[in-house]
């Protein structure tokens, strides 16, 4: 059992927080019993998981290295409000941008990893696997958007990149939400395209907005303006498809 918080180990963890150590050692973090439960059945590439023997013991059998930490060194490395006691670090997946194979999302400077998160649960769910985000998007593999993705960012193609290296390899019509769009309820769209959603505050940027192949929108009622990205974004994807 690792009772220091100065364990080479618990220091790796503990840095996983921040996306330049995800990126600089490729490996991110995803806690929770059911979260690494699933990690584990998906056969993903775990590296370790760690965890209170409370956790550990809850997941059951671990055909992955196992390292116990003390009930004090887990909630220093934990990233939860109420820590259920298990953190699974695993690879992080290939992300090379190349052509979607099937209908797909861009993700604009979309800036709240929650809203990353979520927008990404949704697309799976709804038949959306390959998820485009500019480098100005929050980390798809930050602590707060794999929880929001609730087991989505393990199952979609998840590429980062410039936004003219994404819009040189989408070979499909660009789709842009966006206010002054048509009635995306009176829109359907035939064969495979790219749904573009857009930053938070500043909406799609205009270098995208002048890309558009069609321009779509959510009709609003009782003088509301917006919906969050992430609703919206879920409005749009479910719409669209046929």
């Amino acid at each position: 059992m690792i009772t220091s918080k100065q364990n080479a180990l618990v220091k790796e963890i503990r840095s996983l927080a921040d996306k330049k150590f995800r990126d600089a050692l490729n490996l991110y973090i995803v806690e929770g019993i059911k979260p690494v439960k699933e990690v584990l059945a998906l056969n993903l590439p775990v590296k370790v998981v760690v965890g209170t023997e409370k956790g550990l013991n809850a997941c059951g059998e671990i055909f992955a290295p196992v390292q116990m930490l003390s009930d004090d060194v887990f909630k220093y490395v934990s990233t939860e409000v109420t820590p259920q006691g298990v953190i699974a670090v695993i690879e992080k997946p290939e992300q090379k941008v190349c052509a979607p194979t099937q209908s797909c999302l861009l993700l604009d400077g979309v800036a709240d990893p929650s809203n990353v998160g979520a927008i990404i649960r949704t697309a799976v769910a709804s038949g959306y696997k390959e998820v485009f985000l500019t480098n100005e998007c929050a980390d798809a593999f930050s602590p707060k958007a794999v929880r929001s993705s609730m087991s989505g960012v393990f199952r979609a193609k998840v590429m980062r990149g410039e936004l003219d290296e994404i819009l040189s390899v989408v070979d499909c019509p660009i789709v842009v939400a966006d206010m002054g769009g048509e009635n995306v309820f009176e829109r359907k769209i035939e064969g495979k395209f790219c749904l573009v959603i857009g930053n938070e505050g500043r909406g799609v940027s205009n270098s995208l907005k002048t890309k558009a192949d069609i321009t779509v929108s959510i009709p609003m009622q009782n003088d509301m303006e917006s919906l969050n990205a992430s609703v919206s974004a879920g409005i749009l994807m479910y719409n669209l498809k046929n």
